[in-house]
């Protein structure tokens, strides 16, 4: 009987042991992006818009408002994704700086230098001079290939200068991804007035997107930015064709998947105007990054980066995303957007 007993207990332990080894594990990264909101030096350009960010501008924006704003920014960048991937963000999206020389003060803020991000950046034309950048920690990401897609707008015969979209592709894990960067026109001068605009930087991401798609139905593409348009604005939902649900976005066909649209449903924001909430800052993503079934890089969790040192706690502007000036007053803030981020995974 004991050497029944001792059989059945070691068939037991290898059938547990077997089980266990069969458990897939993961690799888990994160890719974000943030609107740093007007992360300007303090050295006036002779061909750009930045006067009031200078030192006699109206902003009087100064040495000492420079190196804060800097060290607001390292920080919020040092905790977003922490909670699942130790090094953060792997990829960072940005918006709204001056030049490559404000992401290279930026990378070297004590609360990031260690990850040693590195810096994918073009001199766009927009009209206030301001840019967009990628940074990347290289254990994670080895770009490929990257380039600035202008955008063409138009007002009668009269072209209107806007933020180039950047275009980086790469290898993630040993895996080909496409990053689509962008800061779409804004609402100045009225939603349905500019919404055409809006519509055409769309329409330079979803040729991109086509192209890659038509090549490989897998292809991996992300479209990220502050889009300046909410999930549900025509510029995504029906030139981006996006859709809310995994399960809508079928291989073969050229619909995307919007994590952030829930979100939206839900009346989350990443930015507030006139006591109202947007979600202009999105990250979609092709069929590519869906399947479940698949071994390599895909898609697992969304969020918006909105802890509560990120808030307003009073005044007018209780509530809303802490900015770094309200009223014309610097309020030692971060910036007037919410980061967004996702989590992708990749079984070992």
């Amino acid at each position: 009987m004991n050497k029944f007993f001792f059989s059945l207990m070691a068939i037991f332990f290898l059938s547990q042991n077997f089980v266990t080894a069969q458990k897939p594990e993961y690799k888990i990264s994160a890719i974000g992006f943030y609107n740093l909101e007007n992360l300007f030096d303090t050295i006036d350009a002779p061909d750009i818009w930045d006067e009031e960010f200078t030192p006699n501008g109206s902003k009087v924006w100064n040495t000492s408002k420079y190196k804060e704003k800097l060290k607001n920014m390292a920080e919020v960048i040092s905790r977003v994704a922490t909670e699942k991937s130790k090094d953060g963000l792997a990829i960072l999206g940005v918006s709204e700086i001056e030049n490559r020389t404000v992401l290279e003060d930026l990378v070297k803020q004590p609360a990031i230098a260690k990850r040693r991000y590195n810096i994918i950046h073009f001199d766009s034309d927009d009209f206030r001079g301001i840019d967009l950048g990628l940074l990347y920690q290289p254990k994670y990401f080895t770009p490929k290939s990257a380039k600035s897609i202008p955008v063409y707008l138009y007002s009668g015969k009269e072209r209107v200068f806007t933020r180039d979209i950047l275009y980086v592709s790469g290898l993630m894990y040993g895996e080909m991804i496409h990053i689509l960067v962008n800061h779409w026109p804004s609402r100045r001068g009225g939603e349905s007035k500019t919404s055409p605009w809006r519509q055409q930087a769309a329409s330079e991401c979803k040729k991109v997107i086509d192209s890659l798609t038509a090549i490989d139905p897998m292809a991996k593409v992300i479209v990220m930015g502050d889009l300046n348009d909410n999930p549900n604005n025509p510029s995504v939902k029906k030139v981006l064709k996006t859709k809310r649900k995994i399960k809508k976005v079928k291989s073969g066909s050229d619909n995307m998947y919007n994590p952030m649209e829930n979100f939206f449903r839900k009346g989350n924001g990443t930015t507030a105007y006139r006591d109202a909430w947007s979600l202009f800052d999105q990250i979609i993503l092709s069929y590519g990054w869906l399947p479940k079934h698949q071994k390599g890089l895909r898609f697992f969790k969304a969020k918006i980066f909105n802890k509560s040192f990120l808030v307003q706690k009073k005044g007018h502007f209780k509530g809303y995303p802490k900015r770094t000036f309200a009223g014309g007053e610097f309020i030692h803030g971060y910036s007037d957007h919410f980061p967004v981020y996702i989590y992708v995974v990749k079984q070992k």
